[in-house]
């Protein structure tokens, strides 16, 4: 039986399994890069696909040739940088207004923001953070912004934005629109990162027996999840009726197939106890490539 704190959160559960029923996933705006600053010209456009993209939270500080930062992480990441060069009508000011109206326009939390020597050294940001050498600039004129949301498929999002004015007195704007692998810890984001972990998808098939697609090294990531006091692991699963099957018929084989999942999680010592069922079945339709056909998604909430 579900215990008082699940029960809390369970609206929060229900809009990452429920929302957005019928939308696909690039639907979501939340997963496009802001619109760009009106004034402004794109000079280029680069992909990011890193294990360990550099995302700084707080002011940065450079010793002895390394980066320093209260709040850093090297996050597992998809997503895009782009340049704009502003135009000699506008200003910096107006730019990072419009992207601070933009981002809180579609629900996104500001997790930090500094301007000016408070951020740190320009070089350094330009250099050694976004390597990009047309964003060295005067310290005293940068500002700099990383904002986090979360869309309808539980997809969570960081958005980086980067203005400086160089010695030319030409303003430019580095914006970075980042997708972040489930299950990763992000510093400062408030939407209950720190309570729950996931979701972990987990392609299965079979009927009366089951296979899953689990590996090792994901298995370990559950046990993790769930080694602190109080964790508890909830199995939600998904089925994809055959030709034959009714609604009810497709909502026991995913009962049988998390019952199955429940019972390979205790063999790696995860608690019965502290497992927790949600057949789902065919009943729900999750946008997102890789939510989709038979499957159990791992959610683990800390106390």
């Amino acid at each position: 039986m579900f215990n008082r704190a699940l029960k809390r959160y369970w609206p929060y559960l229900l809009t990452l399994w429920v929302t957005a029923v019928a939308v696909p996933a690039f639907a979501s705006p939340v997963a496009q890069p802001p619109e760009p600053f009106p004034r402004s010209s794109l000079q280029s456009t680069e992909t990011i696909e890193s294990s360990g993209h550099l995302v700084l939270f707080s002011p940065v500080r450079e010793i002895r040739s390394e980066i320093r930062s209260e709040a850093m992480a090297r996050l597992p990441v998809t997503g895009t940088a782009q340049l704009f060069e502003l135009s000699r009508t506008t200003n910096r000011e107006k730019a990072r207004d419009h992207y601070l109206r933009a981002l809180k326009d579609r629900g996104a939390n500001i997790l930090f923001q500094c301007s000016g020597v408070d951020c740190g050294r320009s070089n350094v940001w330009a250099n050694q953070i976004f390597q990009e050498s047309n964003l060295l600039g005067d310290d005293s004129e940068q500002d700099y912004l990383v904002a986090g949301a979360m869309d309808s498929t539980g997809q969570r999002w960081l958005t980086l934005v980067y203005t400086v004015t160089r010695g030319n007195l030409r303003d430019y704007i580095w914006v970075e629109h980042l997708a972040v692998e489930a299950g990763v810890k992000i510093p400062k984001f408030s939407d209950l990162p720190d309570r729950f972990q996931g979701p972990l998808i987990v392609p299965w098939e079979g009927g009366i027996t089951f296979n899953f697609d689990l590996p090792t090294g994901e298995r370990r990531r559950v046990q993790q999840w769930a080694s602190e006091e109080g964790a508890e692991v909830i199995l939600a699963g998904f089925s994809v009726p055959e030709d034959d099957e009714n609604f009810e018929q497709a909502k026991q084989r995913a009962a049988k197939a998390v019952d199955s999942l429940a019972d390979v999680l205790i063999k790696t010592g995860i608690n019965r106890e502290r497992i927790r069922k949600l057949p789902i079945g065919p009943g729900v339709q999750v946008p997102g490539p890789d939510r989709q056909g038979n499957r159990i998604e791992i959610l683990v909430m800390q106390r």
